[in-house]
């Protein structure tokens, strides 16, 4: 069989059972929307941080969007964030009516470039965004210090790290807010889309709630701020119940797994994964680094091997972001990254005998070219 960057086949067989329970339990309790599983798995994820709240949503990407909007960014507002990530997270910004404001990635973590963040202070900065990419925690301390500085917020985007800890904190626990996405490829991912807010205020914690279900404080009364429906399944938020007791448990596998391609990698050309210092890296995903990056995913197709690069076109770069005004080279790390990162296969039922596989013919492509 095809070996893929991701694929949850495996993973649904050794859980099979837990999860049509969670099915069932939904299905049998008499509510479908906003019930006992939703408000549960939001009591089980705020304490698993430490938090006191959690609002669950749809999507991550609606997570961010209303996150934003929780804190007070709306049209005209500056947010500061990277290019080199996922495109929801500034399809969030810009849905708020908030501009994107892009610094650099270190060439070593590909994480935001902290040095790069009070240049692009201006008198519209309201919030910052670091996206805690691929695993790993963006080094926060100092984004903790121009925050309180200038009077802005923070909001994390944590959808690629879950369980990730920085200095023995959790990613999501330095700012106002952080943002999580549950899609299934996620650390902890349901099947289907789901995302989440968690926050230590009250307040914002309140505005969520209101911003997920029209602008309604409570169901079908009056509307007070008008919003769209935003609410995570009752079905999604179970089966994240039942998975959130296991997460621990696939960040060990992701680890254990990431240090069998050290092993297996490690004298190669490719340059591996580099972990921040105080950082835990959970592995979403396993991104290498290679100036032929083409040609090996193109050799690799022979080992019957897709892989998938993420990303591949920075966001600043791409047409529904052209009136930003941005050019080549204006992010020049982020776009030279592009043209050499691929992600291996990454994900706790990945086989030893698989991963073996995807080893070997990494290594004998390196060989050939």
């Amino acid at each position: 069989m095809p070996i893929r960057v991701w694929d949850y086949l495996p993973e649904y067989a050794a859980e099979r059972e837990d999860l049509l329970d969670a099915v069932d339990t939904v299905f049998s309790s008499g509510q479908l929307v906003l019930g006992e599983s939703v408000a549960g798995f939001e009591r089980e994820f705020a304490a698993y941080h430490g938090v006191p709240h959690c609002v669950g949503v749809d999507n991550g990407t609606n997570a961010i969007k209303l996150a934003l909007q929780a804190l007070g960014v709306g049209p005209g507002d500056e947010v500061i964030t990277v290019s080199n990530t996922a495109a929801p997270t500034v399809v969030a910004i810009d849905a708020t009516g908030a501009v994107p404001v892009f610094v650099d990635v270190n060439e070593d973590d590909f994480l935001m470039d902290t040095s790069l963040v009070e240049a692009a202070i201006t008198p519209r900065t309201k919030a910052l965004l670091p996206v805690h990419l691929y695993g790993q925690c963006v080094r926060m301390e100092p984004l903790r210090q121009l925050a309180d500085a200038h009077g802005l917020a923070i909001l994390e985007d944590c959808a690629q790290a879950h369980g990730a800890r920085q200095n023995g904190r959790l990613a999501g626990t330095w700012g106002q807010a952080a943002a999580f996405s549950f899609y299934p490829t996620k650390v902890l991912g349901a099947y289907g889309d789901g995302g989440g807010v968690i926050t230590p205020d009250e307040e914002v914690s309140e505005r969520l709630r209101r911003l997920r279900f029209y602008g309604m404080a409570q169901q079908y009364y009056t509307l007070e701020t008008p919003a769209h429906n935003s609410r995570l399944d009752e079905v999604q938020a179970e089966i994240l119940r039942r998975k959130l007791r296991r997460l621990d448990g696939y960040v060990a596998g992701r680890r254990a797994l990431a240090r069998r391609y050290e092993e297996g990698l490690g004298d190669t050309a490719l340059r591996l994964p580099a972990t921040v210092p105080g950082n835990e890296h959970v592995y979403y995903v396993y991104v290498v680094r290679h100036p032929r990056r083409d040609d090996i995913l193109e050799a690799l197709k022979a080992h019957d091997i897709a892989l998938n690069i993420s990303y591949p076109w920075p966001v600043h770069t791409m047409s529904g972001f052209a009136h930003l005004g941005h050019g080549p080279g204006d992010l020049p790390v982020t776009e030279k990254l592009a043209g050499e990162i691929f992600s291996l296969p990454m994900y706790p039922s990945l086989s030893h005998e698989r991963q073996d596989l995807v080893i070997e013919a990494v290594r004998d492509v390196l060989a050939k070219l």
